[in-house]
């Protein structure tokens, strides 16, 4: 599941950011409300299936961004972060778009919960729920992976990586673009991380003596394709 964090506060940016991605979300951030929109909106990367969206931030303030999000036709849920806890406040973030409010200072979990209800209540919020490569399907709100009728157990990492692969189907990925994409850009593990978990991958998707989907790109890193 891709998320969208819209914070220019980088001590909570990252608190958010670091702990949606250990529950295994995929998550983009950015720092200011023009940045929100264009993530949001422009190109095949725009589709995200939730928005945490902070109401004040440089250039366009978080009201004016979500305005602006469905009038675009943008239907991912969002989730307004606030300092402010005043009536008038709340109403004019649901009045603008948003679908649920939190204000500051929160506690993960519970900005965790939100973000789980928000995808429950709004399932048609999102293109779709399940992206598909061959016979190997992955339901993006429950995290169910499926290889054709067997059901393949992931861990949250695993669960990153296949999802990753997966929205870039048929795509060669390099090794840094993908640590940085699921491990963020301040990972400082061992180098071959990547190539370790791919091979995780490879055993639980392709083990069963399939036509293989995880592809080895020499020199560059990893494609997933139901292509030879």
């Amino acid at each position: 599941m891709r998320v969208l964090v819209a914070e220019d506060d980088k001590r909570i940016a990252n608190f958010i950011v670091k702990g949606l991605r250990e529950e295994g979300y995929m998550v983009e951030q950015v720092g200011d409300g023009q940045a929100a929109i264009d993530f949001a909106t422009v190109g095949s990367d725009a589709e995200f299936d939730l928005i945490v969206l902070d109401v004040m931030m440089p250039k366009r303030d978080g009201f004016a961004v979500c305005r602006e999000l469905r009038t675009r036709g943008v239907r991912a849920p969002v989730l307004m972060l606030t300092a402010m806890d005043a009536l008038d406040d709340r109403v004019k973030g649901l009045d603008s778009g948003a679908d649920d409010y939190l204000v500051k200072p929160f506690a993960f979990p519970e900005l965790l919960a939100r973000l789980r209800a928000l995808s429950r209540r709004a399932p048609m919020a999102v293109n779709s729920n399940v992206l598909q490569v061959g016979d190997l399907a992955l339901d993006t709100a429950t995290r169910i992976a499926r290889r054709g009728d067997r059901v393949i157990e992931l861990s949250a990492r695993e669960y990153q990586l296949l999802e990753y692969l997966m929205r870039n189907a048929g795509r060669p990925l390099g090794r840094t673009q993908i640590l940085q994409a699921v491990w963020s850009f301040d990972y400082d593990g061992a180098s071959n991380v990547v190539d370790v978990y791919a091979g995780y991958l490879r055993r639980k998707i392709d083990g069963n003596g399939e036509l293989p989907l995880v592809h080895t790109v020499r020199g560059v890193g990893y494609m997933l394709s139901a292509d030879p």
